[in-house]
């Protein structure tokens, strides 16, 4: 009797953790049909091309791939309405004598598939890895967040939004604005503290001076 409910114990058991490991483990997805496929290739081409006009500075390029009425959000919470609009900030930060950035690289990955709505409508998100070098000669990596939704206009894709965005709380850019602000502490109190010796060396030179 007791061997029996031993036996029974471990199937019970056994069937316990089949069940947990079927509910554990997804279920394929469904295969894609093949006007869903077409429609994935012809996003990672968008994507492709705008990463290349992107890190080769080719700004007509990259406008190319953005609808007339894009906006976009870029990090450093400014936005741009338009191509045009995007070509100004692109040309402020970019070029000039008041440039911010001397160049930008970027590596974007996507967490999974674009969201499709219909046939002409998708939604990605995704984290990208940057590279900026900026006017001043600060060179700094930047782990970011994005999200984009593309249109399919006149047979083609294009990018009607996209927003970006970095970690508040720890980024490369916050660290070196702490790293300065705690140099320029302590310069401050270096500073203060020769002035205060210098001060009170005076003091005790003038009281030496002896009265005429």
């Amino acid at each position: 009797m007791k061997r029996w409910l031993t036996t029974l114990g471990l199937a019970l058991c056994l069937s316990t953790v089949s069940l947990l490991a079927q509910t554990a483990t997804p279920a394929a997805p469904a295969p894609l049909t093949e006007d869903v496929e077409r429609t994935h290739n012809e996003l990672r081409a968008l994507r492709d091309g705008l990463v290349k006009a992107t890190n080769d500075g080719n700004v007509d390029a990259l406008l190319e791939f953005l609808h007339p009425n894009v906006v976009i959000t870029w990090q450093n919470a400014e936005v741009s309405r338009g191509r045009d609009g995007v070509r100004a900030y692109l040309a402020k930060m970019t070029s000039g004598p008041n440039k911010v950035v001397k160049r930008f690289q970027t590596s974007p990955t996507v967490d999974e598939l674009t969201i499709l709505y219909g046939g002409d409508t998708g939604i990605a998100f995704g984290s990208s890895k940057d590279r900026f070098e900026l006017n001043d000669g600060m060179s700094f990596d930047l782990t970011g967040r994005w999200s984009a939704t593309m249109v399919k206009d006149n047979g083609r894709w294009m990018i009607a939004s996209f927003h970006a965005s970095s970690n508040l709380f720890d980024n490369p850019v916050l660290a070196l604005a702490t790293r300065s602000t705690m140099w320029a502490g302590v310069g401050g109190l270096v500073i203060g503290g020769l002035i205060v010796l210098v001060a009170s060396a005076l003091m005790r030179r003038k009281r030496r001076v002896p009265a005429v």
